[in-house]
Order: structure tokens, then sequence, then C-alpha cells
């Protein structure tokens, strides 16, 4: 719901097109997630699709910030098989693989950022490395990449379970 992106203080945004294959992996955690998962009363869920720029930008407008946000992605990242999740360092993505990383990427590296370093927002990216994101619309995750949606679910219910 978009009136809890203001008022609580953990969120998790599922990024990607659900139309192009394995881009769809952020938005079919956070179904998961809803369908099968009991969450902490200060979470927030949201896919947010291809549009997490202006949920972002609101962000670093508001008053309010919440204390942690996690980001959910696909992501095409040398030395990863299809399937594995890894985190990704928001500081450490380098210009050059930016668009390795379906962020929909400038500004929405600079906004998360932005609220990591000036509002002290906790960032944290997980990502899932993809099989194959098609060139025409294909819906539809690889296997390797759906059998990623429930060890994402289980990281997350221990993160979520760290420092609420």
């Amino acid at each position: 719901m978009i009136s809890e992106l203001y008022t609580k203080p953990v969120l998790l945004f599922g990024c990607g097109n659900t139309l192009f294959g394995d881009d769809g992996f952020g938005p079919a955690v956070i179904e998961a997630l809803e369908r099968d998962w009991t969450l902490p009363e200060e979470v927030a869920v949201l896919d947010v699709g291809t549009s997490i720029r202006e949920y972002l930008f609101d962000l670093v407008l508001s008053p309010r910030k919440p204390r942690r946000i996690i980001v959910l992605d696909a992501a095409d990242q040398a030395g990863h098989e299809p399937g594995e999740l890894f985190s990704l360092q928001i500081d450490n993505i380098s210009p050059e693989k930016i668009n390795d990383f379906s962020l929909h990427q400038f500004p929405s590296v600079n906004l998360l950022q932005e609220l990591k370093e000036m509002a002290g927002v906790e960032v944290q990216v997980l990502a899932v490395q993809i099989k194959h994101i098609p060139d025409e619309v294909q819906p539809g995750l690889s296997p390797e990449v759906q059998a990623a949606i429930p060890r994402a679910c289980d990281w997350l219910a221990q993160e979520l379970g760290r420092g609420l």
C-alpha cells in the first residue's frame, strides 16, 4: 500500500518487469511474501515494477524517512550462476556495470545513495543472477530464477528478524 511508504520503518521494494522473463524476479518475490508469509507490522512490501525511481524520489523529498530499505531485483553479473542470490552494495556499483543491474538505473542508484548517506537509511539490495532477459515480451521466470524465490523469502525472513 502506497501510504505505508511514508509510515513504515522498513520498506521492501520488488523491482522488475514481469513481461520480460527473469526481470520479473522482484515482483515475484513480493507476490510470494504477500501470499505465503506473515511479515512484521513494521514492514511494508511494494511491487514497484519499473517505477522505483518515483518512489525513491518521493522518499528523498519526504520529511519522514524509513530506517531501512531492501530492494529485490534481477542482475547480470559475471561470476554468478543463474538463480544465485547475492547482495549488491550500491557504493560498489561501478558506472560501467550500472546497466547490468535492472533497478532501471540512474537516477535510482543515486537516490538510494542519497537516502543512505544524507538520511542514514540502511539500504540493502538482494539480487538474483538472471538466466535470460528476452528482447521481446515474454513473461515467465526461468526455472533457475523461479527456484530462487523461496530462498529469497527465507533470506528476507532472517534479515527482518535482525534489528527491527
